[in-house]
């Protein structure tokens, strides 16, 4: 996210009837918003039966089943799908994508808004991309996924005591995930060797002690040492 605007996002939006608005009219149960991480917005919901009528996603969208089975209604492109979510499937929701989602029994979830720069600039490779495809699912079961999606709320719940970079450094982790596990078009990957350079390293070191009391950003450091978010963690240890 070097030399960019950061990318913050309000919450869990959908469109509407042309406009953005809450993915659940109620205020969640918990909620990033406070933390502001950057690319990526995360709320937990706990809803009777509702409706979730035609809407788009902005952004690419990822949802957590906590509690189950629930049971809704899928309907998209005409055709309605009848199905049940259990603990632990999740839904990805990739940006554009149009439907209408039923609930037909009371639903614990946690859902996560990622903008397509998260995933894009993740990794050298893809920084020049304005998105990377994504496939749906509504079916879906991957631990890796849930033990992310669960730290990150871990964060939430304990007041993420480690400040915003603790958060990034997980969202970055799920963005590469993401691309490289389900993306349709899988980029070619190189390495970094040797560790971060000494040069970049000072730079980094320097402008931690400079602004040592101010809320460190992924984003920020990973700029200042000239590479992706996901290089400089790997690098930066």
């Amino acid at each position: 996210m070097s030399g960019q605007a950061r990318l913050t996002l309000r919450g869990v939006e959908v469109v509407l009837a042309g406009r953005l608005t809450p993915l659940v009219p109620s205020p969640p149960r918990l909620s990033s918003q406070n933390v502001k991480w950057e690319g990526l917005a995360l709320e937990g919901h706990s809803t009777p039966p509702c409706d979730h009528y035609y809407h788009e996603h902005p952004t690419h969208f990822l949802q957590l089943q906590l509690k189950g089975p629930a049971r809704y209604e899928r309907t998209a492109a005409g055709r309605t799908h009848f199905a049940t979510a259990n603990p632990g499937t999740i839904f990805v929701c990739p940006r554009g994508s149009y439907d209408r989602v039923q609930w037909t029994s009371p639903t614990e979830r946690i859902a996560l808004a990622i903008h397509p720069h998260l995933l894009t600039q993740a990794l050298e490779e893809t920084a020049h991309l304005e998105d990377v495809e994504l496939p749906q699912h509504f079916a879906l079961r991957d631990r890796h996924i849930e033990s992310m999606i669960l730290a990150l709320r871990s964060d939430l719940e304990d007041g993420s005591l480690a400040g915003p970079i603790y958060g990034e450094s997980i969202a970055t982790a799920l963005a590469v995930y993401l691309q490289r596990r389900y993306g349709i078009s899988r980029p070619t990957t190189f390495q970094f060797r040797g560790g971060l350079p000494g040069t970049r390293l000072r730079r980094v070191l320097e402008y931690i002690r400079a602004n040592i009391g101010e809320e460190l950003r992924l984003s920020n450091l990973a700029a200042i040492a000239g590479m992706s978010p996901h290089y400089f963690c790997e690098l930066f240890n």
